[in-house]
């Protein structure tokens, strides 16, 4: 048979391993980049999971499933036996350098287009087009919403000028982006209000948070009116809108960030005709398969979870797919700082979803051309078509 790619794929034969998307360069519709230099052991170890500090005396966090899919998937890539030791691993990659290594793992995930969210640690990390470029990939800008605001209060602007400020500052920093982001989930909770604040609201809110005065305070954006305010004004410019559900880091509480929470947002934006795309959303996926298939507007990915769930992604792709219409489904890596995690979460994603419509296939519940022409659904053919990447 002939996907709409182009490539000829082989049916129900070649359904083992990651074969059904082997050919298939994905669409990686959200992603952050890389760290720019070297990294010892420590600063790995941080990288390679959501905990914000390193673990006890004698321990690791690289025993965990992301860590055993590091020394399964990335060691050969390396030039080492899969599951190498850890230190070997991390020997090998210092001897190498950054480059190098970057090289190698960039380019063995695939990826024919890398949406990049710019709005975290920016500085650290190589730009979408140094992460592009190892890889011989396109990239694309996704804004982060609560960004832009912290940089329009480090501009000076007042309490009354605030909504003006950021909309004009938002058109400017989303110029050429694909998508824009909302943290919601970290810095209040997915539960809100489901209207836009009016304009003397976010006018009072902005008067408090800009009272805090320059430094830490006034960088972090949580205020929920303005937050809220935020968030519309990403559904106005018409772009996808991308949203934080689900697990992250400690800095979150995970019972505000179920996507379910989001119901009422999602109603009133319905007819502005906004993409909405429900990021990574483990634990919660369940729920977010169900809002994807109630409302036409919403989207969903597993991005994030399947790194961390490393041998056990094959089961958070299969309930992924149980509610959610296959249209709606994208793949995500949610990779930061190491390029270990763009790898991962390719492969991971490619032999999950080949083992689960494979899986389905044998069972004869679904014929084999159905299978392929999902899988480059999910892999590629979805982003490309929300996010008006063909052509």
């Amino acid at each position: 048979m002939t996907l709409d790619n182009g490539r000829s794929r082989g049916g129900a034969a070649s359904m083992t391993g990651a074969a059904m998307l082997e050919d298939v360069r994905l669409v990686d519709h959200h992603c952050h980049s890389v760290v720019r230099g070297p990294l010892d052991r420590a600063g790995f170890e941080l990288l390679a999971t959501e905990a914000c500090q390193a673990a006890p005396p004698g321990c690791t966090t690289l025993d965990s499933q992301l860590g055993f899919a590091v020394r399964r998937w990335c060691a050969p890539l390396l030039g080492l036996a899969p599951h190498a030791p850890a230190d070997d691993y991390l020997a090998e990659r210092a001897r190498l350098g950054p480059a190098e290594v970057n090289r190698r793992l960039l380019s063995a995930a695939n990826v024919a287009t890398f949406l990049v969210d710019t709005g975290f640690r920016a500085g650290e990390l190589l730009t979408p087009a140094e992460l592009a470029a190892p890889a011989g990939s396109a990239a694309g800008e996704v804004v982060r919403l609560e960004a832009v605001a912290e940089r329009v209060a480090e501009g000076g602007a007042s309490a009354a000028g605030f909504a003006a400020a950021y909309a004009d500052a938002l058109a400017a920093a989303t110029a050429s982006a694909h998508a824009v982001k909302s943290v919601l989930a970290y810095r209040h909770g997915l539960a809100i209000a489901p209207e836009p604040p009016s304009a003397a609201e976010v006018r009072a809110a902005a008067g408090r948070w800009l009272r805090r005065g320059p430094g830490a305070a006034l960088a972090r954006l949580d205020d929920p009116v303005l937050l809220r305010h935020l968030l519309w004004a990403g559904v106005e410019r018409g772009l996808p809108v991308q949203i934080h559900t689900g697990f992250g880091d400690s800095d979150l509480d995970l019972a505000g960030s179920d996507p379910a929470l989001l119901t009422g947002f999602l109603r009133a934006v319905q007819g502005r005709g906004t993409p909405i795309m429900l990021l990574h959303c483990y634990p919660y996926h369940r729920q977010a398969g169900y809002l994807a298939q109630v409302f036409p507007h919403v989207y969903l990915d597993v991005g994030l979870a399947v790194n961390h769930v490393g041998a056990r992604a094959t089961a958070v792709i299969a309930e992924s797919l149980e509610l959610a219409p296959f249209h709606k489904v994208l793949y995500s890596s949610d990779a930061f700082g190491l390029p270990e995690l763009h790898v991962l979460g390719a492969e991971l994603f490619r032999r999950g979803l080949t083992e689960v419509l494979g899986g389905w296939v044998a069972a004869g519940s679904w014929s084999a051309p159905d299978a392929e022409r999902v899988a480059w659904m999910i892999g590629a053919g979805n982003a490309e078509r929300v996010y008006g990447l063909r052509g």
